[in-house]
């Protein structure tokens, strides 16, 4: 089958790749215009246009979904199917062009976790499973009806970032076997239960600043969430603290959520219930370390709080 296929993050390029060394025809890319990035704000090409070019497939970088001329050039391409990974919301004269329909790659099991963050909220939450989804397209994000699913565990010291990258790599065999499927049409889509649904919206730097009144298996799940990005922080005074990674701590007596222990290499902040053992973390605007490396170069006050 020939296929446009659509992403722009690195959570995209397994996928892509994917299909590149499959029989099927990838004829173009979509992907995000090119944009300042980094701390030098160099104008650099999105992950998924950088793998594009190096294959030698041609990509489009359109400013407006709605762009006659866009939508024109997609056309002219004839193609089978549009595979979908971690790109804009499609508008219907887009995803309904293709003969055989639009199908996009979900980071989660859905109907749970439908929205812009999935991996996050999953983690947050608790999950101790995750899991990528193929569907078709409709006008309402995230409820077409259901291809494949594969699901994954997901471990209670699995970070964002670690859950991200497993999923692409899952994600990558999903969307083949789906293009497989679509192909030799065997495809069977089944509606989604939205009775079952759950949220995932899009996270803001205020949703990420710790509230250490909360418990701390509930914190040590919320700084896992957001591991490695955007990061969970809290203030030391007028100093903020991203941190990375935790343990649940069994500290002997309670003291007031917030309050800090820090002796030899440990780093121990009390909750609303419990305490956390910081084993990851940074001074905004520095490189991340382990509580040892940190605290040999910060200091805590006697009786120190933070929040």
């Amino acid at each position: 089958m020939t296929i446009v296929f659509m992403g722009t993050p690195d959570f995209a390029v397994p996928s892509l790749r994917k299909l590149l060394g499959s029989p099927h025809r990838v004829v173009a890319v979509v992907t995000a215009p090119d944009e300042a990035r980094g701390r030098g704000q160099k104008v650099t090409p999105t992950p998924v246009k950088a793998a594009a070019l190096d294959a030698g497939i041609p990509v489009l970088q359109p400013a407006s979904l709605r762009d006659p001329a866009f939508i024109d050039a997609l056309r002219a391409l004839s193609a089978d199917v549009f595979v979908v990974v971690a790109f804009r919301i499609l508008p219907r004269e887009v995803f309904t062009l293709p003969a055989r329909g639009s199908f996009n790659l979900h980071a989660s099991l859905l109907p749970k976790y439908r929205g812009a963050a999935p991996i996050n909220w999953a983690l947050i939450n608790g999950e101790t499973e995750s899991g990528v989804t193929s569907f078709f397209l409709k006008e309402k994000v995230d409820t077409g009806t259901v291809i494949l699913q594969e699901r994954l565990a997901a471990p209670p010291d699995m970070t964002a970032g670690e859950l991200h990258d497993a999923l692409s790599m899952l994600g990558a065999e999903v969307v083949l076997r789906t293009v497989d499927a679509i192909a030799d049409g065997t495809a069977v889509a089944r509606d989604q239960d939205d009775a079952l649904a759950t949220p995932a919206p899009k996270i803001f730097r205020d949703t990420c600043a710790i509230d250490w009144s909360r418990s701390a298996p509930q914190l040590h799940n919320f700084i896992r969430g957001l591991s490695p990005f955007p990061g969970a922080w809290t203030r030391h005074g007028e100093r903020v603290l991203k941190i990375y990674r935790t343990r649940v701590s069994d500290t002997g007596r309670p003291l007031p959520p917030g309050s800090v222990l820090a002796h030899g290499g440990s780093l121990i902040v009390h909750c609303g219930d419990g305490a956390l053992d910081i084993l990851e973390l940074k001074q905004e605007g520095r490189k991340a370390m382990n509580a040892a490396e940190f605290l040999r170069g910060y200091r805590f006050e006697e009786d120190a709080r933070i929040g």
